[in-house]
């Protein structure tokens, strides 16, 4: 048990440290000095990603139902 709660550890704070790189990334894409973007652009670039985080958001749920309708710990 042990082994996989190290293993979850190890594996989140690397790919969360490497999404929060990528987005500060992308939020580079806002300087219009060096790009050049139509509001439709952003507003679907931004809505990919907030449906993405919506995603991920439901999969740690606590909205799991157990087969018998039952709560149990």
């Amino acid at each position: 048990m042990a082994n996989k709660i190290e293993k979850f550890v190890e594996l989140a704070e690397k790919r969360v440290n490497r999404a929060i790189k990528d987005l500060r990334l992308i939020g580079n894409l806002s300087n219009r000095n060096n790009y050049s973007y139509t509001d439709i652009q952003a507003t679907k670039m931004l809505g990919a990603l907030e449906q993405e985080l919506k995603a991920l958001k439901a999969k740690f749920s606590a909205q799991r139902s157990d087969t018998d309708g039952k709560f149990k710990l």
